[in-house]
């Protein structure tokens, strides 16, 4: 058996192998739906689909877990317990939280066009959904399954030390609820939306160091910058709630770079 003796460490090793943490709030979530037949029922709803800003709004998300099913022997050896893997088991789902924007409640119409798609509900044609006898029939699932990744990186993504991305694509996503959102006349708070995503499993895709194309192309131009990455077409996010203050400054900083720790 192997013994590892304790080691001298100066201060300088220390500080480069510990003190170097991954945060949580440097990430990158992105939730889209392709399918032509899917623009019927974004009309229906008045949805005017940016999905550079929709994947920006995602405020929380969870990096996803799995674990082996095994079955046990007992007593084929006596006094031992052996356990033999025979497959490997992922969450169920996983919940995106979405901050609501002000001009369209973007992630909200988003995601109920979507189920309405899975299930053919729809307020045109004979078999309205407002009608009595209003029935249904859901699509076949190869139909209605979307694509979803998250990636996780850190602030120094494009500095000298750069991060190597990690990114969780998710096979076979589909939304399986839209939680409830209260609403008061209490003091306001930002409204947010949250979604349970079903999927079948999830693999780490291998990503360069350096940028994320995409997270780039949401953010647009920042500072006066222009490059191949900044040039996709895609706006800036123009939430009034960002404008107005109700999000905490400090967390969109942390989340996006500052000053000291631009991201950009």
């Amino acid at each position: 058996m192997a013994i590892i003796p304790p080691q001298r460490k100066s201060i300088s090793m220390v500080k480069a192998q510990l003190l170097n943490p991954a945060t949580t709030s440097h990430f990158q979530v992105s939730v889209s739906f392709l399918e032509s037949a899917f623009n019927q029922y974004r009309q229906e709803l008045g949805l005017n689909l940016d999905q550079g800003r929709l994947n920006i709004l995602c405020s929380d998300a969870t990096l996803p877990g799995s674990r082996f099913l095994t079955a046990e022997l007992n007593n084929n050896i006596p006094g031992v317990r052996e356990r033999h893997v025979y497959r490997r088991s992922y969450d169920d789902t996983i919940n995106l939280t979405f901050y609501c924007d002000a001009d369209q409640y973007l992630p909200i119409r988003f995601f109920e066009a979507w189920m309405n798609y899975i299930s053919n509900m729809t307020s045109s044609g004979s078999n309205k959904v407002k009608n009595e006898d209003f029935n249904y029939r859901v699509k076949f699932p190869r139909e209605y399954r979307g694509n979803l990744e998250v990636s996780k990186f850190e602030k120094n993504l494009d500095s000298r030390r750069q991060t190597k991305i990690l990114t969780y694509k998710f096979v076979n996503c589909f939304p399986l609820a839209v939680n409830s959102m209260p609403v008061s006349y209490d003091a306001s708070q930002v409204l947010k939306c949250t979604v349970g995503m079903a999927y079948s499993r999830y693999f780490i895709e291998d990503r360069p160091r350096g940028v994320i194309p995409r997270f780039l192309n949401a953010l647009g131009s920042r500072g006066g910058r222009r490059g191949p990455e900044f040039n996709s077409g895609l706006p800036v996010p123009s939430n009034p709630a960002f404008r107005a203050g109700a999000l905490s400054t400090d967390n969109l900083t942390s989340r996006f770079g500052g000053q000291d720790n631009a991201l950009l």
